[in-house]
């Protein structure tokens, strides 16, 4: 198949699973391992499309995202919310750029490790959706200093491929006391730092192979995501604030056990 299909599917993939817990980072390199793409540059596609399924997140809430940004230099409630985003993002700003290499050489390059981690992350799922407090926070843009922090640590659990960063933050938040749906919202607004930041130190890292066709893969990844994560993140809300985070779970289980079998038999 010519790249562009691959660009393609990738992209609808990442668009899909970004914003469901069911790890995107895990789901694309499991997708690359199929189709047999190389290592390499398929890796930072992975990474890179991110950004557009993050775009969608930008376009959705937009209204609520400037309204807070505006009133930034006159109203506390706006500051404490950009300020409990920052306080989330920073520790897995800083895990990031300190294991960078390893995540990237190590643990991406295993689908052993993706395969595995997805059915842990669905038993967790099983598990939180049934003991997590009652919710005492339902605004995901008032959340306290130290909520947010302890998200942001979750969040961390997410440098492994397969782990989740939207499952690992919405976990933190609901153990913290967080609605579902204010949880995933928070997971939201939550990777749009997170995510433009790694698209950046990727783009850096790997700017000798954005050339020419390669950067028109991306383009094309980027935009395919974007598209699809318009669609998917109101299901997602819809599916999560109904039926909790059940489905999701015994999707991770399946998609892993169904991996690791295929490794085994190759």
């Amino acid at each position: 198949m010519p790249d562009w299909i691959y660009a393609v599917i990738l992209g609808v993939i990442e668009g899909v699973t970004e914003f469901i817990p069911v790890s995107s980072t895990g789901m694309l390199l499991l997708a690359k391992t199929a189709l047999g793409l190389p290592n390499g540059f398929w890796d930072t596609f992975a990474v890179l499309i991110q950004l557009g399924a993050i775009l969608a997140v930008v376009v959705l809430y937009f209204g609520k995202l400037w309204n807070a940004l505006v009133r930034l230099p006159t109203d506390p409630q706006a500051r404490r919310f950009a300020l409990s985003v920052i306080v989330a993002f920073l520790p897995s700003a800083l895990v990031g750029l300190l294991l960078h290499d390893f995540i990237k050489q190590v643990l991406f390059d295993s689908p052993t490790v993706q395969c595995v981690s997805l059915i842990i992350g669905g038993v967790i799922l099983l598990f939180i959706d049934r003991v997590a407090p009652p919710a005492r926070r339902n605004d995901p843009m008032k959340l306290p200093l130290l909520t947010a922090f302890v998200i942001g640590l979750f969040q961390c659990l997410a440098v492994i491929p397969g782990t989740s960063r939207s499952g690992s933050t919405i976990i933190g938040s609901m153990l913290m006391g967080v609605d579902k749906r204010a949880a995933a919202e928070f997971s939201f607004f939550l990777a749009i730092p997170t995510m433009a930041g790694a698209f950046v130190v990727d783009a850096w890292q790997s700017r000798e192979q954005l050339m020419g066709a390669n950067i028109e893969l991306v383009a094309i990844g980027f935009v395919v995501s974007f598209l699809v994560a318009m669609a998917v993140i109101r299901a997602m809300l819809a599916i999560l604030t109904r039926r909790g985070l059940a489905p999701f779970g015994w999707f991770r289980i399946v998609i892993g056990v169904i991996g690791l079998t295929a490794l085994a038999l190759a």
